[in-house]
């Protein structure tokens, strides 16, 4: 074998290296995608619930008007929303201000005896329960991905083609979340 035929051979075996982990990179960051609509799916239902939920318990607490207004704030910033960071980002506002009107709620023994609010309560929690599975497997395919993406070789090509990790679906200030606000009637 001369040595063209021997550079030619290992050129094309670079070129179908490259190309197959390019490939990879792709098909992890589809895989991410595809986990993130699951999630899309779960958060709509949330935000479209929220409506309802709040109407009742608007009816018990009508001076809790801070709390409506960042869930109201954060259904909107989810509307608008054009990508994964910026609909986590959303989910975290909403996150935080569904904790202040349970406390609300748990507050109020009418509001919590009420039967729509009860059933609405009840779909939310439905919902949390999905959407949790939901980011768990997202966080999974988020986590697969960006190994795939910092390990030696295929970061090289992750590098040259500008792939860069992704952020996982977390809660944002979590203890203070879970802070019960101060009610008063």
């Amino acid at each position: 074998m001369s040595s063209t035929v021997i550079i030619i051979i290992i050129l094309v075996l670079l070129v179908v290296f490259v190309v197959a982990k390019y490939n990879g990179i792709i098909q992890m960051r589809n895989n991410r995608q595809n986990a993130f609509a699951d999630i899309d799916v779960q958060l709509k239902q949330r935000f479209d619930l929220v409506p309802n939920l709040i109407e009742t318990v608007k009816w018990y607490a009508t001076h809790e008007q801070t709390v409506f207004d960042k869930i109201m704030e954060a259904r909107k910033s989810y509307s608008q929303s054009e990508n994964i960071d910026d609909k986590i980002a959303a989910n975290n506002i909403l996150w935080q201000a569904m904790g202040k009107l349970f406390a609300i709620a748990e507050s109020n023994p009418e509001l919590k005896a009420n039967q729509n609010f009860m059933q609405l309560q009840a779909e939310l929690s439905d919902i949390e329960n999905k959407l949790a599975a939901v980011r768990r497997f997202f966080n999974s395919t988020t986590n697969e991905y960006n190994t795939y993406i910092q390990v030696f070789p295929t970061n090289i090509i992750a590098g040259i083609f500008g792939f860069r990790s992704e952020v996982f679906f977390e809660v944002e200030n979590r203890e203070e979340a879970e802070k019960a606000p101060a009610v008063k009637f």
